[in-house]
């Protein structure tokens, strides 16, 4: 430890470059996955974080929400399907909002779902972060973040047609396609969409809700009711969610990006202390000859390696902390804890096992080199 600590306090601006390189990686890194996480739940948070076990998609509507048409025939052909329990209509339309507290008008989704008891009904918010549940039409739960910040007791008229709506309840992670989003009852989006174009009659419902019936799990609901039909296509909630178009690309993207990312921080921490091990070569040698263990020289390096990566993702994190409270545009970020810990494992473990090519390089040092000043052997 002190010669670890003696050779950094030495060489105070070359470690000081190090630990703000591996820092500036890691805040990179910790801000993309910041920024995957909200692009990926402001596209499909309110699937991710409704309640209903299970979505009832039509084929055709390759498992986007407004893009599904549920008609008649169909919906009844799914109540005879064992292992249901609890079915329920879900719709979903856009429409362009004037919330009361603003001047500007946003595109505002709409997801109506039939109301149980308190409003929670299935394919209602799981968890709210204010206010209520609506228990009556024109009521409705409002996504916070995006575009404009909903308050409970708001008011929002749809346009065309003046269409109003109450906001009685807040909810976190509630967002569609990255807009503002309702969750209101059935009548009430349908009622919206009448207002809109009043010409399109009662709309048909785009997605079927399901609550297996009990002792039958949400895989087997999903088999059960893919095999009745062609026509049907369902998926348990995470799989909706996942499975979305745009999804599975966003974050083979992502994917790409924190690989190389990941590669990047050992191949530097690795490639940093195999030219230092060059440069002092002849003292490490000199110490070699005087006695010193190699495995204490060892210890000192990686000792190095694990301040300079520690100093590193400390730096990082600080950097990132502030960031991960604001908002991109619609997207809202938020300070990931299990990312930070994963990637300073990771990164720490890759660092360490990267410097070892230097560590081998210090374990072959010939103590009678010291004599000829020949060095670190090849």
């Amino acid at each position: 430890m002190f010669l670890a600590l003696k050779e950094i306090a030495r060489a105070k601006t070359r470690f000081g470059l190090l630990v703000a390189a591996i820092g500036l990686l890691v805040f990179l890194i910790l801000f993309q996955q910041s920024l995957q996480n909200g692009l990926i739940t402001g596209f499909v948070g309110a699937i991710r974080n409704q309640n209903a076990p299970v979505l009832v998609y039509s084929v055709d509507g390759q498992r986007v929400i407004q893009g599904s048409i549920i008609p008649p025939d169909l919906e009844a052909e799914l109540q005879t399907v064992d292992g249901i329990g609890e079915v329920g209509r879900i719709g979903q339309g856009t429409f362009t909002g004037l919330p009361s507290r603003s001047s500007e008008t946003f595109d505002t989704t709409i997801i109506g779902y039939e109301l149980g008891p308190d409003g929670q009904g299935l394919g209602a918010p799981i968890e709210l972060a204010g206010g209520r549940y609506p228990t009556q039409d024109l009521e409705v739960v409002a996504s916070t973040g995006g575009d404009f910040e909903f308050a409970v007791g708001d008011t929002i008229v749809l346009q065309p047609g003046g269409f109003t709506v109450d906001v009685v309840g807040i909810a976190d992670d509630i967002q569609l396609n990255v807009a503002p989003t309702l969750f209101a009852s059935y009548d009430t989006w349908s009622n919206a969409v009448q207002s809109v174009n009043p010409d399109a009659g009662e709309p048909l419902p785009n997605v079927i809700a399901v609550a297996p019936a009990d002792g039958v799990s949400d895989v087997e609901v999903v088999g059960a009711i893919n095999a009745r039909s062609l026509d049907f296509d369902a998926l348990t909630r995470a799989d909706a969610a996942s499975e979305t178009p745009g999804v599975a690309q966003v974050q083979q993207s992502f994917q790409l990006i924190f690989l190389l990312y990941g590669l990047v921080v050992p191949c530097v921490t690795g490639l940093f202390f195999l030219i230092v091990t060059f440069q002092k070569a002849n003292a490490l040698t000199l110490l070699r000859a005087i006695g010193a263990p190699a495995g204490r020289l060892v210890w000192s390096l990686l000792i190095q390696v694990v301040l300079m990566i520690g100093g590193g993702l400390i730096l990082g994190t600080a950097l990132y902390y502030p960031l991960s409270q604001s908002r991109l545009g619609g997207i809202s970020l938020r300070f990931e804890t299990g990312a930070v810990i994963f990637w300073s494992v990771l990164l720490l473990v890759l660092g360490v096992a990267s410097s070892l090519v230097a560590a081998r390089r210090v374990l072959r040092i010939d103590p009678i080199e010291a004599t000829t000043g020949a060095g670190v052997g090849v």
